[in-house]
């Protein structure tokens, strides 16, 4: 994946060229510095900096509370660590929906002070205004239909979406709509596979799924759930590749132990 010894930067060109090729692409969460830098070293396509950040970085039960300062703050962590994925950063709830100057002065905010390389928001028509003026901007943005954890009150369950006949036209529209618009990627969460195949197949920007099936054209999973540090989280989609809780929590019961028993330093550790 390299030109010349040079590390290949995945843009959102690059994005569209690997839909093209079917070449799948590969997406995760991060939210500061040190774990951005091992999965960036490690290969992956997108980092996304979520406003998942509101829930396994902050503890709160949903992603509302989390503000554009705090995403500024994860975003600008992870740029600093990042060589060649392409960072997109979470729009959080309330600083896009309903007012397109508030929109694209948020936008253009993350962009600014972060460097990062592009932003993501929930919806459909309803933020068609926002995401046209962020467009204007140059500023590339990435598209989520499907379950929106921002409107959890509106849906009131985490449940799949688009199991009905009339959502899933409306996400279909949704979704033509959002590539028309000019963004350079769409986020399925939690859709039939047969929508997410069916979506996936009547655009030309590429998709990524989370719970929407394998035919989308990449996956996103948050990484602290994909390496099992958070343990209360179970959905059908998610795929644990490792157990870190139990890891973490085993290394930190043995330096305890060393600590009391006078192990810990030993005379290699100490001036």
């Amino acid at each position: 994946m390299s030109v010349h010894g040079k590390v290949r930067k995945i843009t959102t060109h690059v994005l569209r060229d690997m839909k093209k090729n079917n070449e799948k692409i590969a997406m995760l969460t991060a939210y500061d510095y040190s774990i951005a830098k091992i999965l960036d070293g490690a290969g992956i396509d997108i980092l996304l900096v979520g406003d998942s950040a509101s829930n396994v970085m902050a503890g709160h039960e949903t992603t509302l509370p989390i503000t554009l300062d705090q995403m500024i703050y994860h975003a600008q962590s992870v740029v600093r660590a990042v060589d060649r994925a392409l960072i997109v950063v979470d729009l959080p709830f309330g600083s896009y929906q309903g007012d397109s100057k508030t929109a694209l002065e948020s936008a253009v905010r993350i962009m600014k002070e972060s460097g990062a390389h592009s932003v993501k928001m929930e919806g459909g028509i309803e933020i068609k205004e926002s995401v046209e003026r962020i467009l204007s901007a140059g500023i590339p943005v990435m598209a989520h239909l499907g379950l929106t954890p921002q409107a959890i009150y509106k849906f009131g369950t985490y449940s799949v979406r688009a199991k009905g006949e009339e959502e899933a036209k409306r996400l279909r529209e949704d979704a033509l709509l959002m590539e028309d618009l000019g963004c350079f990627a769409l986020v399925l969460e939690k859709i039939p596979a047969k929508l997410g195949k069916e979506v996936s197949e009547s655009l030309s920007i590429p998709t990524i799924g989370i719970g929407a099936g394998p035919d989308t054209d990449g996956q996103v999973l948050v990484v602290h759930d994909m390496l099992g540090i958070t343990k209360d989280f179970h959905p059908r989609f998610l795929r644990r590749y490792l157990d870190l809780s139990q890891e973490i929590n085993g290394a930190v019961q043995q330096y305890i132990n060393d600590v009391r028993s006078g192990d810990f330093p030993n005379d290699k550790e100490q001036y």
